[in-house]
């Protein structure tokens, strides 16, 4: 049964970006620092929560909690919409997210983004998209706990500014990070998780698709997003 609709929680009027901010020290990595794309994206959307996040995508741009700050090119933050009551959360960047600092740019983007216009018959702007990490691990290797941690914080307050109806979880890291379960991802998909008043909705990752590229794979995911969908409605997510 889907859950019932949340209403979306006020935001401060006047939430403004944090002024920039040095890498802490104390922690013995040396960060790699440039601008974040994320707050020059946020920065063209006229919403509370927009300006609630820039400053957490600054924290991010910084940040050096864990070593992946010193081999990324550069952190990726999140895109999309803030005011979408659809989230999708991968894992991690790989290597074409961490040139360009946004999410889901690559081959696994290009399918995600089929997957949201065609499949689900939205636009994928209207959708906001993030990961579980913030930096690529080296040579595209799974999120190590430590890795996961370090990034929980900002993981959470992202969710918690654009408080999304529908959470679609895309990989198991994220599956089971959003579930609390430590079951196989082909044991958390195909249902709705209720987690925190959200759906929960987990399905394979775009990677896993393309590299068992069979009609029962796709028929799975195919069957994932419409449970989305079907909380949602059709039509624009965002007006």
């Amino acid at each position: 049964m889907a859950p019932k609709p949340r209403a979306k929680k006020p935001m401060p009027a006047k939430a403004v970006a944090a002024p920039a901010r040095k890498a802490p020290a104390a922690v013995g990595f040396k960060p790699v620092i440039v601008p974040s794309v994320a707050v020059e994206e946020l920065q063209r959307f006229d919403s509370d929560a927009a300006q609630a996040l820039q400053p957490v995508a600054e924290e991010v741009r910084v940040c050096g909690k864990c070593k992946l700050c010193e081999s990324r090119t550069q952190t990726v933050f999140g895109t999309g919409d803030p005011r979408s009551p659809l989230m999708i959360i991968g894992e991690a960047p790989g290597g074409d997210e961490d040139v360009k600092g946004k999410p889901f740019v690559g081959r696994a983007g290009k399918l995600l983004t089929d997957i949201i216009e065609k499949g689900m018959k939205y636009k994928r702007e209207h959708v906001y998209i993030a990961n579980v990490l913030k930096c690529r691990p080296p040579g595209n290797r799974n999120p190590e706990p430590e890795e996961i941690e370090a990034c929980r914080s900002y993981l959470e307050r992202q969710i918690e500014i654009i408080n999304p109806k529908v959470i679609l979880a895309v990989g198991l890291f994220p599956a089971q990070w959003l579930t609390g379960k430590k079951m196989a991802i082909g044991k958390l998909r195909g249902q709705v998780h209720e987690v925190d008043g959200r759906a929960i909705i987990c399905t394979y990752h775009p990677a896993y698709v393309l590299r068992n590229y069979t009609v029962e794979t796709r028929k799975k995911v195919h069957e994932d997003v419409l449970l989305a969908v079907e909380i949602l409605g059709k039509g624009p997510l965002v007006s």
